[in-house]
């Protein structure tokens, strides 16, 4: 038996009767002939493209064999980073040129292929396109704007003081790439938190390897093609895979590894980087609160929560609102006008809706369903509830006075379920939120500035917005990064930057100025001048230098 690939399979037709299963296709070698192809037995997947056409020589039926995928695994993960390094060392990543270049690339990537973008968002997660404009190409575009126009200012070296005891000197701090970083991105935002990072290490000149969510396979099957067609291959690349292929890039030194998903992976991210001493960044997530005072425009309040919550992927974002905190008295309020909301948002039936993502696969709604249906929490729905496991939709679901040892109070929700806590004074509220691991993100609603300074004072969160939701993360000149189990280390416009880059101090000296008071033997006149140098204080160094001292 003799076999060819054929690559692309032309003209093909797949027709089923039964148990037999007929291929017609246009042969490679006679492209206008046609030729049958039994195959046997019939393959359980779907015909692709690229299949094996094996001629049996005996009864010349050719037999179609499906070509099988070379697997990624600690070899090839070493020969690409081998790969990487050798293009690093060249020296071509360090020059503004090449970074300018790539920038322009992904611009340009971003412009000409927004619908194949858009059609990969829905594919994943029913993401509406405003949403997916707003909140993943804008955001894309925006960084890639702003690194354009700073790029040159963030690569200038900065000045540094200089002490009497380098004197006559001067002293700057360069930033210089660090190397060949892995990014591993997560599917909530499959395409602006792929490439952010990566726009981020490209601009400090790094070689580059990203790592998208399986879990969002249509968004990585596209940024793998993306990125070979319009980045530099030698310097930039993606891999695609599942634990496998991460546990393989996972085993191989890198200069940093940026990651951004749950803190239970951020651990295993952070134990193989452990072995190489290598770097982290770790965007990770949290129970994010929400305190409303009861001074709030009320109106204003639920809209901007709606938006911080099921707008926001329908709940499946790290800095969504993951509970909200408020008194006793002003609880039924605050329902009633997220009801509203909700339905002026969403429509009267929110599964209907389609301006409202779905969830993103069946493990994460049966998680959710969990959730919702534990013993002690499936009888505190206030508002939704309707739940469709077919198409993986769940109504924006209220609850009220959850217990806190519940699983809806003790994990990250991650869905567009949403607690109401009440207490008895607002700033109650402080304690609870306290008594939980750091969050991402905490938002406080009120008129009033002495709660909102002893909010800020007294809540530790990786970020924080007053009146408001998620808008922080839009202001590039503020750092996004947790604290905590929240994460560690940041990123956005120039701390994308910084944190792809080693901050080298540099201190210049001429062979003038040499001073002998360095050097041994150190008699006494030497040391009351060393001493006085050091402790600073120019009357000291006189009556040093006069042979005088205080002692």
């Amino acid at each position: 038996m003799r076999s060819l690939c054929v690559e692309p399979f032309q003209n093909f037709s797949v027709v089923d009767t039964g148990a037999r299963r007929t291929l017609t296709y246009c042969s490679p070698w006679k492209t206008n002939h046609k030729h049958e192809a039994v195959l046997f037995p019939p393959p359980s997947r779907p015909i692709r493209k690229s299949l094996c056409v094996c001629l049996s020589s005996s009864s010349k039926l050719p037999v179609m064999m499906e070509e099988k995928k070379k697997t990624f695994d600690a070899s090839e993960a070493a020969l690409l980073v081998k790969e990487l390094n050798e293009s690093f060392r060249t020296g071509k990543t360090k020059s503004y040129e090449w970074r300018v270049s790539q920038l322009k690339s992904i611009e340009k990537m971003v412009v000409e292929r927004e619908k194949d973008i858009c059609e990969a968002l829905y594919k994943d997660l029913s993401k509406p396109e405003f949403e997916a404009f707003v909140s993943e190409i804008a955001m894309v575009k925006s960084s890639c704007k702003e690194a354009l126009k700073e790029l040159k200012h963030w690569m200038k070296p900065e000045k540094a003081k200089t002490s009497m005891e380098t004197y006559p000197s001067s002293a700057e701090i360069v930033s210089e790439p660090l190397g060949a970083v892995l990014v591993i991105s997560t599917w909530n935002y499959p395409f602006s938190l792929s490439v952010k990072p990566v726009i981020g290490a490209i601009t400090a000149g790094n070689a580059t390897v990203l790592k998208p969510s399986e879990i969002a396979p249509a968004t990585s099957s596209l940024l793998s093609k993306l990125f070979e067609e319009y980045l530099d291959r030698s310097a930039v690349r993606v891999v695609e895979g599942d634990v496998p292929e991460t546990t393989a890039l996972l085993e191989q030194k890198w200069d940093k590894i940026f990651y951004t998903g749950s803190p239970r992976v951020g651990r295993i991210i952070m134990t193989a980087a452990a072995k190489h001493l290598t770097p982290v960044v770790l965007e990770l997530g949290g129970k994010c609160p929400a305190v409303i005072d009861s001074d709030v425009d009320l109106q204003v309040t639920a809209r901007r929560i709606i938006a911080g919550k099921w707008q926001a992927n329908n709940g499946q974002a790290c800095i969504s609102v993951d509970y909200i905190i408020t008194t006793k008295d002003f609880a039924p309020k605050l329902i009633d006008a997220l009801r509203k909301g909700i339905e002026e948002c969403f429509g009267t039936d929110p599964m209907e809706s389609k301006d409202i993502s779905r969830i993103v696969s069946s493990n994460h709604f049966s998680r959710l369903q969990s959730l919702m249906d534990e013993y002690k929490v499936y009888n505190k729905i206030v508002v939704g509830g309707q739940r469709n496991q077919k198409e993986l939709k769940i109504a924006p679901t209220i609850f009220l006075d959850v217990p806190g040892d519940s699983q809806l109070m003790q994990e990250e929700i991650f869905g567009p379920l949403l607690p109401i806590i009440t207490v008895e004074n607002v700033k109650d509220s402080i304690d609870l939120i306290n008594s939980k691991p750091k969050p991402l993100a905490a938002y406080l609603f009120t008129n009033n500035d002495k709660l909102k300074n002893y909010f800020v004072q007294s809540v530790s969160s990786g970020g924080m917005a007053i009146n408001d939701t998620v808008l922080h993360v839009t202001v590039s000149s503020l750092p996004f990064g947790g604290v905590g189990e929240s994460g560690m280390g940041s990123y956005h416009g120039k701390f994308s930057f910084d944190a792809f880059s080693h901050k080298k101090a540099v201190l210049y000296r001429s062979f003038s100025g040499d001073s002998s008071v360095r050097y041994p033997p150190y008699t006494p006149e030497k040391q009351k001048l060393i001493k006085a140098v050091m402790n600073g204080g120019i009357f000291n160094i006189i009556l040093a230098l006069m042979g005088w001292s205080r002692d």
